[in-house]
């Protein structure tokens, strides 16, 4: 126990250290940009004196490190700052945030199931032919961009001319799952099937080589030997233990996920923090554009953490470490 804690407790002083880089990183390459958020506050016909006003009151003629350290105390406190029409970028983020992670979840949910069936079958119909059809199919999934996915989507059963109507292909008004659960999982459907398909191609190698792996050890063999049915073994030993390794593959996937989320976002004009950083970018919002970068990295890096304790937890070999 003495060891899982302190495993645990160093990936959690981790965190604010990484974080901490990735803030510094994203400040850094955002001041390198050409837009002048002053300008961009008060029009092209504001006056000199105007501008100058402007960047004394938001420290903008301040020195980098300097500005960087305000940035700093006011993120600790929650604040990301004001994009140039004076909206608060926090209540932006906190409107948007929570549609791409729920896009993100509900993606990556699909994929990890269509891996588990698919690559369970593999494995136990090793070199037959319902392998061999999996692994054509695992691999046109790791073939497929996702956004390449999404507009077949809406080709085929978006509501689109010539397409089969049954789910939007455009988000006009974001529904939330407790005011109409049928509409919400009908906009949501084919974006997180997008995400879905690409991701489940890689989870579906992993699963069924993990799973090749344990049915090959010495305890499955002497389990069945004694006479416990193999179905039982498979289900309560091989299956679990084959888990542990797509797991820690799973935490890089769902931060892919994330960012594949932020271009599907675009396609479906679904207003999560893809269509923000567009606008951002569109806008020349530079504080909007940073807002987004950080806020994302972050979510990345924690995620990664959390999956990686899970990892510790699950895996008792790991904790005598």
């Amino acid at each position: 126990m003495s060891n899982l804690l302190r495993l645990i407790g160093r990936r959690l002083i981790a965190l604010p250290l990484m974080v901490l880089g990735v803030t510094l990183l994203v400040f850094i390459v955002m001041s390198f940009s050409n837009a002048d958020p002053a300008r961009l506050a008060l029009g092209e016909s504001a006056s000199a004196d105007a501008l100058e006003q402007y960047r004394e009151a938001h420290h903008l003629n301040d020195p980098l490190l300097t500005r960087y350290w305000t940035y700093m105390m006011g993120l600790v406190r929650g604040d990301l700052g004001e994009s140039f029409t004076g909206v608060k970028i926090t209540d932006l983020v906190s409107t948007a945030f929570p549609i791409t992670l729920q896009l993100t979840f509900i993606g990556i949910f699909i994929a990890v199931i269509i891996a588990l069936v698919l690559g369970v079958v593999a494995a136990l119909y090793r070199d037959r032919w319902p392998d061999q059809v999996i692994r054509v199919i695992s691999i046109l999934s790791l073939a497929t961009p996702s956004f390449w996915l999404a507009l077949l989507l809406i080709q085929w059963v978006g509501d689109v001319p010539g397409g089969a109507g049954l789910f939007p292909s455009v988000v006009t008004d974001w529904v939330h799952f407790s005011d109409d659960a049928g509409a919400y999982l009908r906009q949501i459907a084919l974006p997180a099937f997008a995400i879905a398909v690409p991701n489940s191609g890689t989870l579906t190698r992993i699963v069924r080589t993990a799973m090749v792996e344990e049915l090959d050890r010495d305890y499955v063999r002497t389990a069945i030997g004694a006479g416990i049915p193999k179905r039982t073994v498979i289900a309560r030993n091989v299956l679990r233990n084959a888990l542990i390794t797509p797991l820690t593959v799973l935490g890089l996937r769902l931060g892919y996920a994330m960012g594949g989320a932020v271009v599907i976002e675009i396609i479906f004009n679904i207003q999560g923090m893809g269509q923000l950083i567009f606008q951002g970018i569109t806008r020349n919002d530079v504080n909007i554009v940073q807002g987004v970068s950080i806020t994302v990295a972050a979510a990345f890096i924690i995620i990664n953490i959390v999956v990686d304790m899970l990892y510790v937890l699950v895996n008792p070999r790991i904790r005598s470490v």
